[in-house]
């Protein structure tokens, strides 16, 4: 039995998480792959609370969350044995004793730190931990160790041996995300026009503004897929408006959907945040990406990573934005065609597999 744990603050944690279980369950067909949040499991009321001020933090007060996120970073805070992670520690030993996996795969950076409490009183299975984050990489991932550490990419792996981490410990896999960007995409009908697609995280006001900003190329004909997601009732009205003004077929809105890796291979730019999952499903599938908002911290190595090689433009502002999608759309996508050249050397969308056969290695030896 292998146990995969995550935790739901950002896209990013649950995404590799959700990958890896997937890539497990094809290469050990026979095996129980198990993935859950013991955060929420343990502490809900308190996981609920802790995400919603993660949510508004990174949305409205980014700089509060680039203090937080730095002091994650120190043992004094996130160090274990602290009192607040009792709970934690006691409901991770009852899954390992109930469960008995023989190999854990943590994609967050918590666990290892309540595996280095749990392994004072017991034998812990060995683990392997999934860093989802590039380059800007907190030291809370390394500070208690890992048998093994997986990165998405040869920078993060400098910042990690940087860190202390003995270069054997760790391997470049890639950013493991949905098999579907492995498999072959279903015939698609001919389009003779161009395609953006915009995933919207920030705030209502800057969602506005950058559609507004974007209509001239409306008018001339390019077209938009808007996958709204958990940010329906958040943005209702700020796309209710901008619908009305646009003649009919314009702007395809879509609520929840799983069609993202497919969305992604069939437009010709993205426009989105800087989050770990996305820029990478962004690599998987070669799209060049208009990145609008970056949360401090965390995501600065992301977009960092992505526009060093050529695969996306970092955008201050809405009419920076509009005029980024623009370049990349003109002359028939040739500044597009060249992006999605250079990140055709560093992508990996069969990452999911690379990172479950690494981890299987740690669980064999």
């Amino acid at each position: 039995m292998i146990l995969i744990l995550t935790a739901g603050f950002g896209d990013g944690h649950n995404t590799a998480a959700r990958s890896v279980a997937e890539a497990l369950k094809r290469l050990c067909p026979d095996e129980e792959i198990e993935m859950t949040d013991l955060i929420s499991e343990a502490l809900p009321l308190l996981s609920d609370v802790c995400k919603s001020l993660y949510q508004f933090a990174i949305t409205h007060w980014p700089a509060g969350w680039r203090m937080t996120y730095d002091l994650m970073g120190r043992r004094s805070v996130t160090g274990p044995d602290a009192v607040w992670q009792m709970a934690l520690v006691n409901a991770l030993k009852q899954r390992i004793e109930s469960r008995r996996p023989r190999l854990i795969i943590s994609t967050y950076p918590l666990y290892a730190i309540l595996l280095e409490s749990l392994a004072k009183q017991q034998a812990v299975p060995p683990l392997c931990t999934v860093i989802t984050d590039s380059i800007s990489v907190n030291r809370v991932w390394v500070m208690s160790g890992s048998d093994l550490f997986c990165v998405a990419d040869e920078e993060t792996k400098k910042v990690v041996t940087g860190f202390g981490v003995p270069e054997a410990k760790i391997r470049v896999s890639g950013f493991p995300v949905d098999l579907a960007f492995t498999e072959p995409l279903a015939p698609q009908p001919p389009v003779s026009h161009a395609r953006i697609l915009y995933l919207p995280s920030t705030t209502g006001r800057r969602v506005a503004a950058t559609l507004e900003a974007l209509k001239p190329l409306f008018r001339s004909g390019v077209k938009m897929t808007l996958p709204v997601g958990k940010h329906d009732k958040r943005l209702y009205h700020v796309l209710r408006r901008f619908t009305d003004s646009m003649p009919e077929g314009t702007v395809e809105i879509i609520g929840w959907t799983k069609r993202i890796p497919e969305f992604l291979r069939t437009h010709d730019v993205v426009i989105c945040k800087a989050g770990g999952a996305i820029l990478h499903e962004v690599l998987a599938a070669k799209i060049p990406a208009v990145i609008d908002y970056i949360v401090p911290g965390q995501e600065e190595g992301n977009a960092e990573m992505l526009v060093k090689h050529d695969g996306g433009v970092v955008t201050e502002n809405a009419g920076e934005t509009a005029a980024a999608v623009e370049s990349i759309l003109i002359n028939n996508c040739a500044v597009g065609r060249r992006m999605r050249a250079s990140m055709a050397k560093i992508s990996m969308p069969d990452a999911a597999i690379r990172t479950a056969r690494v981890a299987l290695s740690v669980a064999s030896s």
